[in-house]
């Protein structure tokens, strides 16, 4: 299934973002998705993903954050309420109702902080690898020490493959007509991205939440193993941890057939609000 063009927002935060909004074949009576990548990522990353919920009937809307992808480069405002602020306008704009809201990352964490702040938006929140602790302080250093070391341009796809681990990451540079590949991020706007969550968590907002909770964590990822159980014992009734095997940081590009069905499973599971 090929995905079709961008279509573009201008949002009240004064940035443009593009986004796709897809419709199944088959529809059914079943909730939208919202689908938020993470740092330095781009919607294409979600293409697995979508294939399997759109198969199921599920409407599926994802979207270049503010400084990635062929959104507005170099925002004014990188913090989450910004962030919170585009994904509110695209749900408002497109009229969708109640989402299942699903991120990855700092787009989970855009995603824990929207679902906080309006709930009547969400009917059901998924956080793959992202939860509502700090960051390490050194975080925003870390990535930028990790976006000097890209080659620039990026020789080729296959070099762009092997130096970034998964044909998504290459796929989401720009390849120019001579076959080098240049980033569509900029270094201090990433940075700029991380530096909030490194210097504060999340939990007030995490017990502010009243939507049923799906927590992915990747058994080779990056989360913490004891998050979720934190999560869990903050949130009891309504916080549902599942660990996804052989998966790193970015579990829908790694396992992204189990990821879903993961996804089902919660879906389909007697959840509550509260």
């Amino acid at each position: 299934m090929t995905p079709p063009p961008p279509a573009y927002l201008h949002t009240p935060t004064g940035t443009r973002i593009a986004y796709r909004d897809e419709h199944p074949p088959h529809p059914a009576p079943l909730p939208p998705f919202l689908l938020l990548h993470g740092l330095a990522g781009h919607m294409g990353e979600w293409n697995d993903l979508a294939t399997h919920l759109l198969s199921a009937g599920h409407r599926v809307i994802r979207y270049d954050a503010a400084g990635h992808g062929t959104s507005t480069r170099t925002p004014p405002d990188m913090s989450r309420e910004a962030a919170t602020a585009d994904a509110v306008a695209l749900l408002t704009t497109l009229e969708t109702g109640p989402v299942v809201l699903l991120g990855q990352s700092l787009g989970g964490l855009t995603a824990l902080v929207t679902a906080a702040a309006h709930p009547a938006l969400v009917e059901a929140l998924i956080l793959i690898e992202a939860g509502p602790a700090a960051a390490a302080p050194d975080l925003p250093d870390k990535i930028g020490a990790w976006l000097d070391s890209w080659p620039s341009p990026f020789p080729s796809y296959e070099d762009a493959v092997a130096f970034l681990g998964h044909p998504a990451w290459a796929d989401g540079l720009n390849w120019h007509p001579d076959g080098t590949g240049h980033p569509r991020v900029d270094r201090d706007t990433m940075t700029a991205a991380v530096r909030e969550p490194a210097t504060r968590d999340y939990w007030k907002e995490w017990t502010h939440l009243r939507c049923p909770t799906l927590v992915v964590r990747g058994a080779q990822g990056t989360m913490p193993a004891s998050d979720p159980p934190e999560m869990r014992s903050r949130r009891p009734s309504n916080t549902h941890i599942t660990v996804i095997p052989n998966a790193g940081h970015d579990v829908h590009l790694d396992q992204p057939a189990e990821l879903y069905g993961a996804i089902t499973e919660f879906l389909n599971s007697p959840r509550s609000n509260g």
